[in-house]
């Protein structure tokens, strides 16, 4: 006999990560040659497309390694495949996912009923103060499965807004 396996999973889907990469690295491809093919632009404007090239291919980098994990919802945390805990189920107040709710596409935002510190993996989540926001790159039916799961866990407290 097996054991069940009560974890659940939010996988990055695969095109959405390669498409959100690829167009933050053709718009930092895009400002690079805006700022050296103009051989009329003044030094500053130059030094601020460059910069804002960097930050935008940084952030792509950055999305890249993201999103290269999943998200893992066990019962006592939701957590990164590699470990990194986003929160335990015993902090969360409320689950929000509506459709005016300041959340990720295709994911929803928990509230948490104390302040962390604030954190970013772009396309997967992101952390400030008591909100914590789960989706971006990820498939909507998962974030909305999670969602249901994790306010179910959490019981009435965990009301789905």
């Amino acid at each position: 006999m097996t054991a069940i396996q009560s974890d659940l999973f939010l996988t990055p889907s695969p095109m959405r990560r390669g498409s959100a990469v690829a167009l933050l690295g053709l718009l930092g491809a895009l400002l690079l040659r805006v700022a050296l093919g103009a051989e009329e632009m003044e030094g500053g404007w130059m030094v601020m497309l460059i910069a804002m090239a960097a930050a935008v291919l940084w952030v792509a980098w950055r999305l890249w390694q993201a999103t290269g994990v999943r998200l893992v919802l066990t019962e006592e945390y939701l957590r990164e495949e590699g470990g990194r805990v986003l929160c335990r189920l015993d902090e969360i107040e409320k689950v929000e996912r509506g459709t005016f709710a300041f959340k990720p596409s295709n994911g929803f935002l928990i509230r948490l009923k104390t302040s962390g510190a604030r954190v970013w993996a772009p396309g997967l989540w992101w952390r400030f103060g008591r909100r914590l926001g789960v989706g971006g790159v990820t498939p909507a039916g998962q974030g909305k499965a999670m969602a249901d799961v994790i306010a179910a866990r959490i019981g009435g407290a965990g009301r789905i807004d």
